[in-house]
C-alpha cells in the first residue's frame, strides 16, 4: 500500500501544494483569526517563536534504534483497538516481541476529530471505545510499549486534531496514558521552520518526566541529521516509503548521505519497514531488512503480524541480521564503494562492537552479478586471514580468507558478512 498521506483539500480558503515526499502542504503560514474554521481545534498559543529551548532531549532512551510495530503502512486509517491488542498478541505468539520488536505504534487517525469541552485530545469512540490508556494497559501487560501519533500542526495528515500550540497539554495526556513513543509528524503547520516548532514538544515531553521516545516526521525537508541530536530520538530523512522497490532504494540513497550524523540517543530514520506487505519479492524484502539493519534504522514492522508468512517472519526474526542493527557501538554502516555498469553494484559497511565489521553485498541490477568487496573498502589493514567470515543469512561462517570477498549476488539481492576476529571463529554467533 502506497503511505502517502492525505491532508485536507481546502483550509481557510488556501489551495494546498503536495510536496516532494508526497504531503500535502500549506503554501504560507496559516493564521487562525476569529471565526475560523480551524479555531476549534487548535490555536497557535503559545507561539514556538517565544518558546525558550531546553536544547537537551534528555529521556535516556534510544541506546539502540527502536525496534516495534506501527499501524500506517499496511493499515493506514483502518485502525481500531482491537487490531492493536490482536497485534501485540501476535508480537508475543510468533516470537517476534522476543526478537526486540517492543513498541506497539499507533500512527494518523486514532484521534476523534475535535478536542473535549476543556481542549484535550480524545480518542474516536467508535474505534478506540475504552480510550488510550485502557489500549496502553494492554500493551504493557504483554510486555510491551505503546507508541502514539502527532503532529506539528494545527492538525495532522489525515486532519485530526494537531499539537502545535498543545504542544504541553498533549505531553500531559500521552505521559497520563502512559505512553512510551511518539511520531510527530509535519502537516498543516505554520509555515515556520521544524527547527523552531520540535524542540516545543521535546521540552514539553521533558517536564512530564515520564521517557516517551520521540521520534521527528519532517521528511527530512530541512536536513534534521544535522540539528536534532539534541531535539529527538530520530528524524526521518524522507519522505513516506512505498512498498515498491525504487521507493525502497530511493530511501536507502536518501538516508546513506546523513550517515555520521547518527548515533546511541538520535538515529537516521528513512521510514518504517514495507517487509510482508506483498508489493516486492521475497529477494527483495530480504535486502531492504539488511539494509535497514546496516543503516541502524528503526526497525518497526509495517506488515499485519496477525498473518505474516513463514518466509516473511524468518526475515524479520533473523537475530544474527537485527544483532547488526542493535550494535552497542552504534555506528551506521554505509556505501563504502560503487561497481558495474550504472554503479548497480554496491558494497556496504560499518563497524561493530568487538573489533567486528559488517559488510553487505548489493545487486542493484536485473541479473545476477559478481560484487567484490576489496579490503581497502573494509577499513582492514591487517591481515585478512586474522578474520573469520560470517554470513548472516546462510548462518555458515569461513576462516583464513585472504582474497577479497567476492559473491555471486542474485538480482536485488544482497549477500551480508560479519568480520570478526579469528579467535572467536568457533563461535555460533560471531
Amino acid at each position: 500500500m502506497a503511505t502517502m498521506r492525505f491532508c485536507t483539500a481546502l483550509m481557510l480558503g488556501l489551495l494546498l501544494f503536495t510536496s516532494a515526499e508526497g504531503r500535502y502542504m500549506a503554501p504560507m503560514a496559516v493564521s487562525v483569526p476569529v471565526g475560523s474554521p480551524l479555531q476549534g481545534v487548535s490555536s497557535p498559543a503559545p507561539s514556538p517563536l517565544n518558546h525558550q529551548p531546553q536544547q537537551k532531549l534528555n529521556n535516556g532512551l534510544g541506546a539502540t534504534p527502536p525496534m516495534g510495530w506501527n499501524t500506517w503502512n499496511h493499515f493506514a486509517c483502518e485502525i481500531n483497538e482491537t487490531l492493536v491488542m490482536e497485534t501485540a498478541d501476535a508480537l508475543v505468539s510468533t516470537g517476534l516481541a522476543a526478537k526486540g520488536y517492543e513498541y506497539v505504534n499507533l500512527d494518523d487517525c486514532w484521534a476523534a476529530m475535535e478536542r473535549d469541552d476543556q481542549g484535550y485530545l480524545q480518542s474516536r469512540p467508535q474505534t478506540f471505545p475504552s480510550g488510550i490508556k485502557a489500549l496502553a494497559d494492554y500493551v504493557h501487560g504483554k510486555g510491551l510499549k505503546l507508541g502514539i501519533y502527532s503532529d506539528a500542526g494545527y492538525l495532522t495528515c489525515a486532519t485530526q486534531p494537531g499539537s502545535l500550540g498543545y504542544e504541553d497539554q498533549d505531553a500531559r495526556t500521552f505521559a497520563s496514558w502512559e505512553v512510551d513513543y511518539l511520531k510527530y509528524d509535519n502537516c498543516n503547520n505554520d509555515g515556520s521552520k521544524p527547527e523552531e516548532r520540535y524542540p516545543v514538544m521535546r521540552d514539553a515531553l521533558n517536564k512530564t518526566g515520564r521517557p516517551i521516545f520521540y521520534s521527528m516526521c519532517e521528511w527530512g525537508i530541512d536536513n534534521p541529521a544535522t540539528w536534532a541530536t539534541d531535539v529527538a530520538n530520530s528524524w526521518r530523512t524522507t519522505g513516506d516509503i512505498e512498498d515498491t522497490w525504487s521507493s525502497m532504494i530511493d530511501k536507502v540513497d536518501l538516508n546513506n548521505q546523513w550517515a555520521e550524523y547518527a548515533g546511541p540517543g538520535g538515529w537516521n530514520d528513512p521510514d518504517m519497514l514495507e517487509v510482508g506487505n506483498g508489493g516486492m519479492t521475497t529477494e527483495e524484502y530480504r535486502s531492504h531488512f539488511s539494509l535497514w539493519a546496516l543503516m541502524k534504522a528503526p526497525l518497526l514492522i509495517g506488515c499485519d503480524v496477525r498473518n505474516v508468512g513463514a518466509e516473511i517472519l524468518e526475515i524479520l526474526s533473523n537475530e544474527e541480521v537485527i544483532a547488526v542493527n542493535q550494535d552497542p557501538l552504534g555506528v551506521q554502516g554505509r556505501r563504502v564503494n560503487v561497481q558495474g555498469e550504472n554503479g548497480s553494484l554496491d558494497v556496504w559497511s560499518g563497524p561493530l562492537s568487538l573489533g567486528r565489521t559488517v559488510v553487505l553485498l548489493f545487486n542493484r541490477s536485473n541479473a545476477t552479478a559478481t560484487v567484490t568487496a576489496a579490503w581497502s573498502d573494509l577499513g582492514i589493514q591487517s591481515d585478512p586471514a586474522a578474520f573469520s567470515i560470517r554470513d548472516l543469512w546462510t548462518h555458515e561462517a569461513r576462516c583464513g580468507q585472504t582474497d577479497p570477498i567476492s559473491e555471486d549476488v542474485p538480482s536485488h539481492g544482497v549477500k551480508m558478512f560479519v568480520l570478526t576476529p579469528s579467535q572467536l571463529c568457533n563461535y555460533k554467533n560471531l
